[in-house]
């Protein structure tokens, strides 16, 4: 098959869970003998025009010029160019700024679409965006040949809302076999000696809860803030509001996976903060590395990790884990999530239940 993803700003990953999928299914999919293209970022630190026997099409995305608009002409741009590739399929990661084209995705392919988190639900939008990506959501659904549900609550609202069917396909990860404390170094920092967070620093990731309740604990334990603190008002805010808590260390955004790895399976306790969306790609990375988990409370979070983690809703919750848990007292939390991610998650299990439904989606 002949076979198109846009959606994201490209691959290999630099920026977050649309394009680490991206990188591993396409890849997957050259393995196996079909014609691949993904639709990559003019502004991508990746130019070349091949990764891995996958095609990559750069095109215009004025996002560093104009802001969040941006995406939508680079979206543009994208549809456009797929009219003259005659795909057999047309894989869209995602519909915040892509369906309002939706009239000209080229009418010969097969659109199957990843339907994403519940993204008019993020508090970081206004009232007027949010109710755009409604609408967005809405046009998504309509627009779609066959959707992509990555959780069962996705699916579940898919159905309710909209009375459409979808398949469940969840995020994957990679089993994390081989330690090594080497990685460490750069942060000076210890096994099991500190505690930590990976996630975009946005009001919806509940970080301002987690790090009230370290503000609010007796226990100094070091605690890494992994994410972009410098690109948006939010995450300055957190920076300047958690300055003088010397325990709290912003480290900025990490991409290599190795040392996220390395960091995850090191940690004392993971403390996953998400509230919006389906199966979150950092939660089941977290499992994968045989991490402690304490997670938010609420149905997608439940779904994935059951009574294998810890659960907070308030900064007191948070304060009370840290001061409690012991991670040599709750092991087979850890070892039952990562038994679920070898069983249920790994990306070979995830990639191929995609390429079986593209299948059936061309019979």
């Amino acid at each position: 098959m002949k076979i198109g993803i846009l959606g994201t700003r490209g691959v290999p990953n630099y920026h977050g869970g649309f394009e680490q999928f991206a990188e591993f299914f396409s890849v997957f999919l050259a393995e196996h003998q079909h014609e691949v293209y993904v639709y990559s970022s003019s502004k991508h630190p990746y130019q070349e025009k091949k990764f891995n026997d996958v095609n990559i099409i750069h095109r215009y995305d004025p996002e560093h010029r104009i802001g969040t608009a941006g995406q939508f002409i680079y979206d543009l741009n994208c549809i456009l160019d797929a009219r003259n590739r005659n795909f057999d399929i047309l894989l869209q990661l995602g519909y915040t700024s892509s369906t309002i084209w939706h009239r000209l995705l080229p009418k010969n392919a097969i659109v199957i679409t990843n339907m994403d988190g519940l993204e008019w639900r993020r508090s970081k939008y206004s009232k007027k965006v949010q109710k755009f990506l409604k609408y967005a959501e809405y046009l998504g659904v309509k627009s779609s040949n066959y959707l992509i549900a990555d959780s069962k609550g996705i699916q579940t609202y898919l159905k309710k809302t909209y009375n459409v069917d979808s398949k469940y396909i969840a995020y994957g990860a990679t089993v994390f076999k081989n330690p090594n404390q080497v990685y460490l170094n750069e942060f000076k920092l210890k096994p099991f000696s500190y505690n930590m967070l990976i996630a975009r620093l946005e009001p919806e990731n509940n970080i301002e809860t987690i790090l009230d309740g370290v503000a609010l604990s007796k226990d100094e334990t070091t605690f890494l803030v992994i994410g972009k603190h410098d690109v948006n008002s939010f995450g300055r805010y957190l920076k300047n509001k958690f300055k003088s808590h010397k325990n709290i260390q912003f480290v900025g955004g990490i991409y290599d996976l190795e040392t996220l790895n390395n960091l995850r399976y090191y940690s004392k306790l993971y403390f996953h903060g998400h509230s919006v969306g389906g199966t979150n790609p950092s939660l089941l990375e977290a499992m994968a590395c045989r991490t402690l988990i304490v997670a938010n409370e609420n149905n997608f979070n439940r779904s994935i990790l059951k009574d294998n983690a810890y659960y907070f809703s308030t900064s007191t919750d948070v304060k009370k884990h840290l001061e409690s848990l012991n991670r040599e007292n709750a092991l087979n939390k850890v070892d039952n999530c990562y038994n679920e991610i070898k069983k249920h998650f790994s990306w070979e299990i995830i990639n191929q239940q995609y390429l079986d439904f593209f299948y059936e989606c061309s019979e």
